[in-house]
């Protein structure tokens, strides 16, 4: 009669889907600050000009699918941010090869605003750099509760209503605004970033 030897090894632990996939979220962010690491605040100064945004472009969603279409007012609802590029409307270049040129949208109603913060934006529309002034991750969550933009890579905030100035968390410097104003509703870039995107390597 043939012996049955039971088998010491321990059952598997069940996978935690939830807590992987935190994982994944985090770790697609560091890599995105990655891409730029070694590079200074100033990094968009070596992107060729064709490349780079430029006044009177219009800005389409990040991630929109077939022909772009160009952001309006209407497009953004107020307190949700949207990552979007600037895009050429005679070329139809969406300038999407540099992630510097990448921005996150904010609508705001225009009585939240004051007089300096309402001239840089369009229709109540703010918008910042993408990308965290600490480690080059994006920026795309806003809190409501504290009105910052919030950086989870770091644990970086903004203040949008204040010009992008520093909340807490590590980064040294506020995030980069960039004008906008109307075409009828059509948002179109104003002019350039108040201050170079990007970040300043650390030691």
């Amino acid at each position: 009669m043939e012996e049955k030897v039971a088998c010491g090894c321990a059952a598997p632990a069940p996978v935690n889907t939830e807590r992987r996939k935190i994982f994944k979220i985090a770790a697609v962010g560091l890599a995105a600050g990655m891409g730029l690491q070694g590079r200074s605040a100033h990094a968009l100064e070596t992107v060729p000009e064709a490349l780079r945004h430029a006044t009177g472009d219009l800005l389409v969603e990040e991630d929109a699918e077939g022909e772009p279409a160009p952001l309006k007012v209407a497009d953004l609802r107020v307190g949700k941010p949207l990552l979007a590029f600037p895009y050429h409307p005679e070329s139809k270049l969406v300038r999407s090869e540099t992630r510097l040129n990448k921005v996150v949208l904010l609508r705001f109603k225009e009585e939240d605003l004051d007089a300096e913060t309402k001239a840089l934006s369009a229709g109540g529309v703010l918008a910042f750099s993408a990308i965290c002034t600490h480690m080059g991750c994006d920026i795309k969550t806003f809190m409501t509760s504290e009105k910052v933009f919030a950086c989870f890579c770091h644990a970086s905030k903004f203040r949008p209503l204040e010009r992008g100035s520093v909340a807490g968390g590590p980064a040294p410097r506020p995030l980069p605004v960039l004008p906008l104003k109307l075409d009828g509703d059509t948002l179109v870039i104003a002019g350039p970033f108040a201050t170079p995107p990007g970040f300043t390597a650390q030691a």
